[in-house]
């Protein structure tokens, strides 16, 4: 199923590549998005929720994917005749008679700085709507502001044979309408003609590198030099101070291993301290294991769709704004991964003796879907309320529902079945004791919250930097397009992160406190929590958005994702704790 929907994926980057060839004078359809505050990049509407000129016959929209809807894409179709090389100087589009209601439309959205965007055979282009300005008086008093639409659009567009290659859209300063408050009064309504203009030329860049103009604007080249240093600049800091750390570790460890192993007889059984002096209780499994299980089962799943992304951003599906593309392989991957998530968390109960298997699935089904739904439930509540694109609509959250129902709980239930009957036994390599051993008091700094601090800390760093590109394209109007920088740094964040907690795991072994698998699931996922201190960070002193729905949409859906992450590098971290675990303790003599 996943080769198919990479098939189908792949299908539509090919449909794009290869194009529509245009006869001279065909109509070529210019499709309006959405408009929005520029800085609030969550708050979008439609097009015509402004009033502008409308077609004639009505207003057409585009038939749209799952993702285009996901993503608050809503096409509709304009007025603008841009025919296939067709030029065009000083069209009337239309001439409007704006009542004080659509003067005040116009007005908040010039204030807000709103921004439209467009879709011309594929290709976005954006423009503003208008533009504030300060006047002062010529006495030189107090400054008035000044709200002015644009009336007049250029289109430049570069056509290679018979193919469109690029677009560009420009105003004219010199072509305005002034809204403002000192301008217009009362109930006169205001009349408005708006006009366009279309020059075609011809280009020689190929129609296979249209899309390159995107990935080009994203990162100027002394940008992307610097973006590459950064980046192995901080993975070799880390990695350097992982050696380090691996060093010491495994020096201590042999020395651990020559003094465990030896056969002195001199040597009292009451002398021994350390790790191996609880190895009747490291293997004594963990309270509350149903929910320890489904988090960890949910890791699992996590963590492989996240590879699957990374192989299809690798060959090239996630394009520059391929609209929805994203959206609609985290979708149908969630819900195929889903057995993943059912198989481990039900393999892993079972060989923990758990009994209440059926409550066990339940709990994995919604481990991460369950707060996801109900942060979409606010966010789309808040959506509505403003009216705006990012409200899903009733029919697309159907299908979003039915697929949840029809394929990821099914998934969920036959993975957790297949795991449940699976006949493996969980490897101890030490007997377990009838009675827990009593954990000596231990200073403030080997508690839980100091652990997840310095476990945490690690992982981040070698993120940092990445993480500013990513909250640029996420939250902001840049394209994330190096995805070979962020599958390096995904893999370095996963080794530091097994490493780090395998550290602190034996650290915490060798004070014998035995209570070592939540704590390295916690100190594994603890970088999610770091994560969303950047989230603060970023949206106080790196942004300017502002409101309540961007703000609502910025800290809960980050929320879900930072949850992501610590789902699964608690996972990593407590996997690479269990097999650390079971290796040192098989390599001594225990009775």
């Amino acid at each position: 199923m996943i080769k198919a929907v990479a098939a189908l994926l792949l299908a539509g980057v090919s449909l794009v590549l290869c194009g529509r060839a245009f006869e001279p004078g065909a109509p070529v359809k210019l499709y309006a998005n959405k408009v929005g505050p520029f800085s609030n990049p969550s708050e979008t509407y439609q097009y015509y929720d402004l009033p502008f000129c409308r077609p004639e016959g009505g207003l057409e929209h585009k038939p749209e994917t799952l993702g285009e809807v996901v993503d608050g894409n809503r096409l509709i179709m304009t007025p603008y005749d841009l025919s296939f090389r067709k030029d065009k100087a000083d069209a009337k589009l239309c001439t409007k008679t704006l009542t004080k209601s659509e003067v005040m439309q116009f007005r908040k959205a010039v204030s807000d700085d709103f921004y439209f965007q467009m879709y011309y055979d594929n290709l976005p282009i954006w423009g503003f709507i208008g533009k504030l300005e300060k006047e002062v008086s010529a006495s030189g008093g107090e400054s008035k502001l000044k709200h002015y639409v644009f009336t007049h659009v250029h289109y430049d567009i570069a056509y290679n044979g018979n193919r469109i290659v690029e677009i560009n859209v420009s105003t004219d300063p010199a072509q305005m309408l002034d809204v403002s408050e000192d301008v217009v009064t009362g109930d006169v309504p205001v009349e408005a003609t708006f006009t366009y203009s279309v020059q075609w030329r011809e280009t020689d860049i190929p129609y296979e590198k249209r899309m390159d103009k995107y990935r080009r604007y994203q990162f100027l080249p002394q940008h992307l030099e610097i973006h590459w240093f950064s980046i192995i600049n901080s993975c070799v800091t880390v990695l350097l101070l992982t050696g380090f750390l691996a060093t010491i570790l495994m020096r201590v460890l042999k020395n651990d291993f020559i003094k465990y192993t030896r056969d002195d007889d001199v040597l009292d059984e009451t002398e021994e301290s350390g790790w191996k002096n609880i190895h009747g209780e490291v293997f004594r499994f963990p309270p509350s294991k149903n929910l320890f299980c489904a988090f960890v089962g949910s890791g699992f799943q996590l963590l492989a769709l996240s590879i699957f992304i990374f192989g299809l951003a690798c060959v090239g599906v996630f394009y520059p704004y391929n609209r929805g593309g994203l959206y609609t392989a985290l979708i149908v991957l969630y819900a195929l991964t889903a057995g993943i998530a059912g198989y481990v968390a039900g393999s892993y109960y079972k060989q923990m003796d758990g009994r209440a298997w059926v409550r066990n699935i339940l709990l994995t089904s919604v481990t991460f879907c369950g707060p996801l739904f109900v942060v979409f439930c606010i966010n789309n509540t808040v959506a509505i309320s403003y009216r705006s694109t990012a409200a899903l609509p009733f029919g697309t959250i159907v299908i979003i529902l039915l697929i949840w129902a029809l394929i990821t709980i099914p998934l969920t239930i036959a993975g957790g079945i297949v795991g449940k009957n699976t006949r493996t036994e969980f490897k101890a390599t030490c007997r377990t004791n009838k009675y827990p051993r009593e954990i000596p008091e231990l200073p403030w700094y080997r508690h839980a919250v100091p652990q997840m601090i310095m476990a945490g800390f690690l992982p981040f760093s070698a993120i940092y930097i990445e993480l500013y590109y990513i909250f640029a394209s996420m939250w902001g109007h840049k394209v994330y397009t190096i995805y070979s920088i962020l599958f390096i740094v995904f893999i370095i964040l996963l080794i530091v992160t097994a490493f780090i907690t395998v550290a602190l795991t034996y650290f915490q072994l060798a004070v014998e406190d035995h209570r070592w698998w939540w704590r390295s699931f916690l100190c594994g996922g603890s970088t999610g929590f770091f994560i969303y201190g950047y989230c603060l960070y970023y949206y106080f002193f790196r942004s300017d958005m502002s409101g309540t729905m961007q703000s609502a949409f910025f800290f809960l859906y980050n929320g879900t994702v930072c949850l992501a992450f610590f789902l699964m590098l608690g996972t990593v971290g407590w996997r690479s704790s269990l097999s650390f675990v079971r290796h040192i303790y098989s390599a001594i003599k225990s009775d």
